[in-house]
């Protein structure tokens, strides 16, 4: 299933980013637009035009937010990165995987009671689960790699405690990076 709206056609063939792209400017020729064929004179019923809005920028506070997230992800990944996890194997003897919203999710556990947790919220605590222990930086910077399309390691999934490293740069190497598509 795709929901980033690129199965959404847009109404004139265009793709839907070039519609938010502002569009030449006519009246100055230097901008690569050409000058109007005649002025005409303004209209009593028109609307003036207004002035966009001024682009604000963001509080300080939130910036501040927003660097510390960043800074406690890096600090996550790096902790990920040098930590041995466990990795379940599914009955083809592949790397248990999910596939959300087009990404594939390497699942990996933090400890045996995390991928416990797991195989009893799927309803298969019964059967025997085969797992290896691999380094983080293995699964992010091989393994990731070679997942068909964009791929990413879920750790704990489906517990409180879970967490994502998306296929994106800085996480995974930049070859398969989805945020770097347009520019390699």
């Amino acid at each position: 299933m795709n929901d980033n709206g690129e199965h959404i056609p847009s109404p004139n063939g265009r793709l839907r980013l070039t519609d938010l792209a502002a569009p030449l400017d006519t009246r100055n020729p230097a901008a690569g637009g050409s000058p109007p064929a005649r002025a005409e004179a303004p209209r009593s019923d028109a609307v003036p035009e207004q002035a966009p809005a001024p682009v604000r920028p963001r509080p300080q506070a939130e910036v501040d937010r927003a660097d510390a997230r960043r800074r406690e992800f890096a600090v996550l990944l790096g902790e990920f990165r040098q930590t041995a996890v466990l990795v379940p194997f599914d009955e083809q003897d592949s790397l248990w995987t999910a596939d959300l919203n087009g990404v594939r999710w390497i699942c990996a556990f933090s400890d045996e009671e995390a991928l416990a947790a797991f195989a009893r919220a799927r309803g298969d605590a019964d059967r025997e689960w085969a797992y290896r222990t691999v380094l983080g930086a293995r699964l992010l910077d091989v393994m990731v790699p070679m997942l068909p399309g964009p791929g990413g390691v879920a750790l704990d999934a489906g517990s409180e405690g879970g967490m994502l490293f998306p296929p994106v740069r800085g996480v995974v190497p930049d070859a398969v990076a989805v945020d770097l598509e347009g520019e390699r």
